[in-house]
């Protein structure tokens, strides 16, 4: 996938998430979990920002954030505003993170995914991360429209 495209997604998608929180009729909703569904839309937007700020902004962008990865899906009932700036921190950062790759830097070895993957192509590593979002955005969706 080029570049450009990957770039465009991230955005794109990072933006339906903002809308599908600011769409929660009640914010108490964006936490609410039952037997069937684990995870809250609350939850799944802090795994989205920490998982794409860990995963693309520290090795690509240099920042210094560091993950808590438990905390994504144990912290409960932060606030709508909250969730919402550190989405529009996280779209700033992916931003400033991509720029400092470049096209033909696609084909070079990734970092590696904290999974049992191995290492390839920096291609392959964002496009991952990129299905990895819009997977979690679906089920934010869902949660939305189950809950309301």
């Amino acid at each position: 996938m080029s570049l450009e495209t990957l770039k465009i997604i991230f955005k794109r998608d990072l933006l339906k998430l903002k809308v599908e929180i600011e769409s929660y009729k009640e914010e108490a909703s964006l936490w609410k979990v039952d037997k069937s569904i684990t995870n809250s839309a609350g939850n799944l937007c802090l795994h989205i920002v920490g998982n794409l700020n860990a995963l693309i902004c520290v090795p690509f962008g240099k920042t210094n954030y560091i993950r808590n990865r438990e905390a994504e899906f144990s912290f409960k009932n932060s606030s709508r505003p909250v969730l919402i700036k550190q989405v529009d921190d996280t779209i700033i950062a992916i931003e400033k993170s991509l720029e400092t790759i470049k096209e033909a830097d696609l084909k070079n070895d990734s970092p590696k995914i904290p999974s049992k993957e191995e290492i390839t192509t920096i291609d392959y590593y964002l496009t991952h991360l990129a299905t990895h979002l819009s997977y979690h955005l679906g089920q934010v969706n869902y949660h939305r429209r189950f809950f309301e």
